[in-house]
């Protein structure tokens, strides 16, 4: 199993994993935010292409504020004014978007460098440790992202411990454009969400109610284009416990089907619309609106100051673990 150098970066050197081999799929990972950097598939139509979005140079991931690929936390989405209660005391934190925090903070664990603890033909293992205070967040947590290749699968298991009580919500933002890094627009490929509500959100995407889906503009129960629902930056309640399909993501042009598999409670759905040109893919194709779509499994935004969402706790004995699948086929 290659590691590769990437290439420098004003955190240090950067090396790249390569999971996997074709026919199948062929994952590259980064050390540098436990990143999802390309994933080469080979279409319904019999051509073998990138399907994540993914940037040319290590710089590049640390400047942008796009998330792309990244393994995010301490605290994925969003925190309403990068504040919240634990135990009784107030815990404030470092916001970087506004008022709030996104993502974990203006340092959080995307733009980080892993250390990679395990590596093999078809799978790596990376760890990252967060001190206590880190962007705010009280415990020392321990990260484990680990990535699979499988058949024609890809599959991501997050753990994490902690010393302390604290808050934990990881995720994956990798975005999928499944005609291909740097091809143009989601627009045409077709979306389906295994949820009845969604989350609504104010003007900073801090959450209000659970809504139903049905006569809103963000009713996903049956595939339809992505270009109908290019606005959406929106939190799903998902159908159903345990790991189960949430999601399910076809290409028209290129025959290819990415099925989701996840445990968690909410499903992020972002069509990309914030991609302003100012970045650009592997090839250096610039990103403009809708260039990809991140589905990213977790809790709901802001649990930790909304209790009706469940909680976001971890304690010291307990283990956070987070489950994320894709699978790909060619479309039915």
């Amino acid at each position: 199993m290659p590691v590769e150098s990437f290439g420098p970066s004003s955190r240090g050197p950067v090396q790249k994993i390569v999971l996997g081999s074709p026919p199948g799929p062929v994952l590259e990972v980064l050390d540098l935010g436990a990143t999802v950097h390309r994933l080469w598939l080979t279409g319904g139509d019999g051509v073998r292409r990138n399907v994540v979005l993914g940037h040319a140079t290590a710089e590049e991931y640390l400047t942008s504020k796009d998330y792309v690929g990244a393994t995010v936390g301490r605290y994925a989405n969003r925190i309403g004014g990068a504040r919240f209660e634990l135990d009784g005391e107030s815990v404030q934190l470092v916001p970087n978007e506004g008022d709030n925090q996104l993502h974990g903070g203006p340092v959080g664990f995307d733009k980080q460098l892993w250390e990679v603890v395990e590596h093999a033909r078809g799978t790596a293992t990376l760890r990252l440790v967060s001190p206590d205070g880190d962007q705010g967040f009280p415990g020392t947590v321990t990260v484990l992202a680990r990535f699979v290749v499988i058949d024609d699968a890809v599959r991501i298991v997050l753990e994490a411990t902690t010393d302390a009580p604290t808050v934990v919500g990881l995720t994956s933002h990798a975005y999928l454009n499944l005609d291909g890094d740097g091809s143009g627009p989601v627009t045409d490929q077709l979306l389906r969400v295994a949820a009845h509500e969604f989350v609504s959100v104010d003007d900073a995407g801090i959450p209000g109610e659970l809504t139903p889906v049905e006569g809103s503009p963000f009713d996903l129960r049956e595939p339809r284009p992505l270009g109908e629902v290019a606005d959406v930056d929106h939190c799903f309640a998902i159908t159903g416990d345990g790991s189960r399909v949430v999601a399910a993501l076809d290409s028209p042009a290129t025959r290819i089907r990415a099925t989701l598999v996840a445990d968690q409670t909410g499903l992020q759905v972002y069509a990309g619309k914030g991609f302003d040109g100012s970045t650009s893919s592997t090839a250096g194709t610039a990103y403009g609106p809708g260039a990809g779509v991140a589905l990213e499994p977790g809790p709901f935004p802001d649990t930790p100051n909304r209790p009706e969402f469940g909680s976001a706790v971890l304690r010291p004995g307990e283990t956070y673990r987070s489950t994320i699948e894709w699978r790909f086929g060619p479309t039915l």
